[in-house]
């Protein structure tokens, strides 16, 4: 039944919608309205236990009156019939409503909401541009993910709660006492105006203060994961001293965003037991008066003075929940600013995928500045015919980097277009368009996973032996062979650690490498391709590269000129303009600033800088 019952919830297999909304309502709404049939049935179970709960102080009033009016020997035949059902409200009834409660709670809800939230979360953010990771720190994105599941669910769950015992307990508890005498519903009434003024008072303070805590708790997050993320850098230069004070800073500032918190609830926590006791001794003074009088029955005492109690605790319980819920709030607050944020470069609605037939490449007029008002290229026109290999050469700065984000649509152009054999890949989608280009960066980043994820995730269908084909194609398949992990796993299963930290630089390269040959893909970018091989290993790869450059369009990036002498063609960048361009004879022998650099590199140049397009190619900034 349980099973059954938890199915009810699939949260991977419910569709996502648009983008959640800005607004902290609609936010709620966006994911409340997904399982609005079970956030009823949560409804309607909380109205039956506030309903039980609420028999419970008139079952005792009842029985109160029953021994004080009924003679010892007709107790049981006058009234068993009705202590039976009073048993069996307490004894069946009400942990059957419980259970059916929790049910929903805990089985339904809690796993199900919470990940049903994370899943679509993590559904929009993973598909924000790149630079929308570059602006704030993976880990604190990551947090704010998974975080703002749970406290969304806590959220919408205790409100639930919250409604229904207010409602179904407080006005029945005020209606049963005026019921019997308005003097004695006054206190209760009186507590009621006080108890909404302090929540009045309270409540957005504490909201303010949760949200500044879970700001405090974020960046704390974010720091911590910096330096985990970071950490070879940190033992390289020795700064474990220096990373202390970078987190005990964020310690310190959530510490200080926390007892601001704390103090607020333990000072509502004061002023509610207050409050309570004021409740509980007025009605209590009330009954007793009014008994004395013999304008009360004892029955009614009894029956006031549970109620009234368990109005205090009711309070009580809501007054933690409260707290819990703004908490929550505080926390989807901040969620919501990585995850309720709007599509950076979305895909156009009329978008369509990418067709590559030819592979030419057009730069018309391109013009990119990163917002910058001193822009890094400049109205750039360059095509590269299909199946051409060309080698794009520069200083740092002179654009060759952005030139490549702009092909793979990182980035939008801010004037011009570029066309991928007729089509402005401005208007076909992101992922046809990465799907047909294949990359091999100089600072390779794999995957926590196996050998074999990392290979396949070139080409998820590829088969055993078109995985090992191209391992052995990269010249990785034999230290592949030999690798073993700290849990016994060896060769394809071993795991390759974050970013691929248990293999050398050369190892992750070859990774990469196996990884793009997999992909197959008709245009080919390499930038730095082999930077991190040794010679040996270099040469018989750059052999391999030359096979799988064959018949597909290729943009080389090199600071080592002999690694692209022999592309088809040379194009040479000066801050984000074209200065040269030919094969390699050909800009030999214009004895411009390409052949000056292969000079340089070739150990002929001559120490003395004759121009300025020396500089571009000093070997000492590269």
């Amino acid at each position: 039944m349980l099973n059954r019952l938890e199915d009810l919830l699939q949260p991977t297999e419910v569709a996502p919608e648009a983008a959640p909304p800005q607004s902290l309502i609609g936010f709620y709404w966006h994911f409340a309205k997904q399982v609005k049939g079970l956030v009823l049935i949560l409804f309607a179970t909380s109205f039956t236990v506030g309903l039980i709960d609420l028999a419970l102080p008139f079952f005792l009033g009842r029985i109160v009156g029953m021994v004080d009016s009924t003679p010892r020997e007709v107790f049981w035949p006058t009234h068993g019939r009705e202590l039976l059902f009073i048993l069996f409200v307490i004894l069946v009834a009400r942990p059957f409503v419980f259970f059916g409660h929790g049910l929903i709670t805990n089985q339904v809800l809690t796993p199900g909401l919470t990940n049903l939230t994370r899943w679509q979360n993590h559904w929009h953010v993973v598909r924000q541009s790149w630079a929308f990771f570059q602006n704030d720190f993976a880990g604190r994105i990551a947090s704010r993910v998974v975080q703002t599941g749970a406290s969304l669910r806590e959220t919408i769950v205790t409100s639930v709660d919250i409604v229904w015992r207010v409602l179904v307990y407080g006005a029945s508890a005020l209606f049963l006492l005026s019921a019997q005498s308005v003097i004695l519903a006054l206190p209760l009434a009186i507590w009621f105006v006080f108890f909404i003024a302090l929540l009045r008072f309270f409540v957005p303070r504490m909201r303010d203060r949760s949200r500044a805590n879970s700001d405090a708790r974020s960046a704390l997050t974010g720091r911590v994961v910096d330096s985990y993320t970071n950490i070879l850098t940190v033992k390289l230069f020795a700064r474990a001293r220096d990373e202390d004070h970078f987190v005990r800073d964020a310690i310190d500032n959530h510490t200080k965003a926390f007892r601001a918190q704390q103090r607020l609830n333990t000072l509502f926590g004061l002023c509610l037991s207050c409050l309570n006791a004021s409740l509980i001794s007025g009605t209590g003074i009330v009954a007793l008066n009014l008994w004395s009088r013999g304008a009360l029955s004892a029955a009614m005492v009894a029956t006031g003075l549970t109620l009234t109690w368990q109005v205090a605790n009711l309070a009580w319980w809501i007054s933690q929940s409260v707290t819990t819920i703004f908490e929550a709030v505080g926390a989807v607050q901040e969620g919501m600013r990585s995850v309720a944020v709007p599509r950076q470069m979305p895909d156009r609605p009329d978008a369509k995928k990418l067709h590559v037939t030819e592979g030419e490449i057009r730069f018309e007029h391109v013009t990119f500045g990163y917002g910058t008002t001193r822009g890094v290229l400049h109205d750039l026109n360059l095509t590269i015919r299909g199946g051409e290999r060309i080698g794009l050469i520069g200083h740092s700065g002179a654009g060759k980097s952005t030139l490549v984000n702009l092909l793979l649509h990182f980035f939008d152009v801010e004037s011009g277009r570029i066309l991928i054999d007729g089509q402005d890949i401005a208007k076909v989608t992101q992922e046809s368009l990465r799907a047909r280009i294949a990359m091999v960066t100089q600072d390779t980043s794999l995957l926590h996973r196996s050998i074999r994820d990392n290979i396949r995730y070139g080409r998820l269908d590829a088969s055993e032996a078109e995985i090992r084909a191209a391992a052995e194609q990269a010249h990785a398949l034999d230290f592949i062979e030999r690798l073993e992990d700290h849990q016994g796993r060896h060769g394809f299963e071993a795991q390759v650690g974050e970013r691929g930290v248990k293999l050398s630089g050369g190892q992750r390269q070859r990774i990469a490498i196996a990884r793009v040959i997999l992909k197959n893909a008709p245009i080919l970018i390499l930038d730095e391709a082999t930077s991190a091989l040794d010679s040996e290993v270099e040469a018989a790869i750059q052999e391999q590269l030359g096979t799988l450059m064959q018949g597909r369009t290729v943009i080389a990036i090199a600071h080592r000129l002999s690694t692209i002498a022999q592309m088809d063609r040379l194009i040479v960048l000066d801050h984000g303009s074209i200065i040269e361009q030919g094969t390699h004879k050909e800009l030999l022998a214009a004895n411009g600033a390409y052949a000056r650099a292969w000079k340089r590199q070739s150990g002929q140049f001559e120490a003395a800088r004759s121009n300025k397009a020396d500089a571009i190619f000093d070997l000492a900034e590269e």
